[in-house]
């Protein structure tokens, strides 16, 4: 556990500083002179939170995933008479929690290419 976390910490450090200068190198010549220190961060930051909403979104997504298909196979050995039943159930609802990792996608791509605050902080 205590090497997993640490592995995890690091590799957030990492994306933090490459993001930025991901974000850094992004912008054009000209705008680059013309724009003032908020917008790089403002560029590294949404690349961030997108990186973190993609990310949390299929971890929440995946954990629920696990845990409806385990439910659902102590079910089906349970009563296997209504197994035909169960993994109808399942199915439809492995859908409904796969759409809430598209929900995070579609953010994502929002966040990243029709960024609607670019206005606000970016001049």
């Amino acid at each position: 556990m205590k090497k997993s976390l640490m592995t995890f910490c690091l590799a957030l450090a990492v994306l933090a500083v490459n993001v930025s200068v991901w974000a850094a190198e992004a912008a054009p010549a000209a705008a680059k002179a013309q724009a003032h220190e908020g917008s790089v961060w403002f560029f590294a930051l949404t690349a961030l939170a997108a990186g973190l909403a993609i990310g949390l979104g299929s971890v929440g997504t995946g954990i629920g995933q696990g845990t409806a298909v385990g439910k659902a196979l102590e079910a089906m050995a349970r009563q296997p008479e209504a197994a035909g039943l169960i993994q109808t159930n399942m199915i439809i609802g492995l859908a409904f929690i796969e759409s809430l990792c598209i929900y995070a996608l579609a953010v994502a791509l929002i966040l990243l290419f029709a960024n609607p605050f670019q206005g606000l902080f970016v001049g």
